[in-house]
């Protein structure tokens, strides 16, 4: 008797999983073709746990780049991206401490380049404090008028007005920087991953390229919550950095791939940790 044998001869190759940016884009992708996708349908075409999908869903939508809706997700409202205003009222004392120690840093009569943001906006702050004697070239409107009744003298690109960031962008911005040669430049991130910065504006992610090329010390200034987070427009590698001012260490992962790129770690640590011994 012949025996019955079950199955294929040659069974069905398994598909390679995307990475987590490759998958997202692919959310994005699936969104401007149609208005709607559910997490149960994107999970069995990624071949991933719905719980992957889900946290993929939490980082768009935090970057303002889709709409929750139940059991999926929408492509969101015009203008949903959280503006400048409402991101300045989170993690405020995070953020005031990355600023304060990144202030630090600079010194008299050096050019510094500034780009909008929240964080940048209170390393201004702390800058005008500190009243260091030095020249601040920036696209944004909050960080000029902070700095410009102080010590520094302030000169503000030219170019369209973004409103939902209070900066300027687009190609006049770009010229100008293009003839700036800088000692140092202080810029923010949506998303910091080991693929390098991000950013979910066009705009504004060409803003901080252009400030990187023009500068002699590259500075990234990036809360904790950006760790291991990816937006729609990556503006720089890791190797493009000098240095970034956090608020507490990166994920191993991400503090491996900083080290390879050689960029240094500058950690603003609590106040309350450095009185209680914590730090050396």
């Amino acid at each position: 008797m012949s025996k019955i044998k079950t199955g294929s001869k040659h069974p069905k190759k398994k598909r390679d999983r995307l990475k987590k940016t490759d998958r997202r884009q692919r959310i994005l992708l699936e969104l401007k073709l149609s208005p709607h996708v559910r997490i149960s349908d994107l999970a069995r075409n990624f071949d991933v746990s719905t719980e992957t999908v889900r946290r993929d869903f939490d980082a768009l939508a935090k970057d303002g780049l889709i709409a929750r809706a139940h059991g999926g997700a929408s492509a969101p409202v015009q203008g949903h991206y959280p503006s400048l205003d409402e991101r300045t009222e989170a993690r405020i004392n995070e953020r005031e401490r990355i600023g304060s120690k990144a202030a630090e840093s600079v010194r008299e009569g050096e050019t510094v380049l500034i780009d909008s943001g929240s964080t940048t906006l209170q390393m201004a702050r702390a800058l005008a404090f500190r009243e260091t004697r030095c020249t601040v070239v920036t696209n944004s409107i909050p960080v000029a008028m902070t700095l410009g009744h102080g010590a520094s003298e302030v000169i503000l690109c030219p170019g369209k007005y973004l409103a939902a960031e209070s900066a300027l962008v687009g190609p006049d911005t770009l010229e100008f920087l293009s003839r700036i040669n800088a000692d140092k430049c202080v810029i923010g991130a949506s998303g910091l991953a080991d693929e390098g910065p991000s950013e979910p504006i066009h705009d504004v992610a060409a803003v901080k390229r252009a400030m990187l090329c023009r500068s002699a010390e590259r500075q990234l200034l990036v809360d904790s919550n950006k760790f291991n987070r990816s937006s729609q427009f990556r503006f720089a590698d890791l190797v493009n950095l000098d240095t970034i001012y956090v608020d507490s260490p990166p994920t191993e992962n991400l503090k491996q791939a900083l080290d390879a790129a050689k960029v240094e770690i500058i950690v603003a640590f609590p106040i309350e940790e450095k009185i209680g011994g914590l730090l050396p």
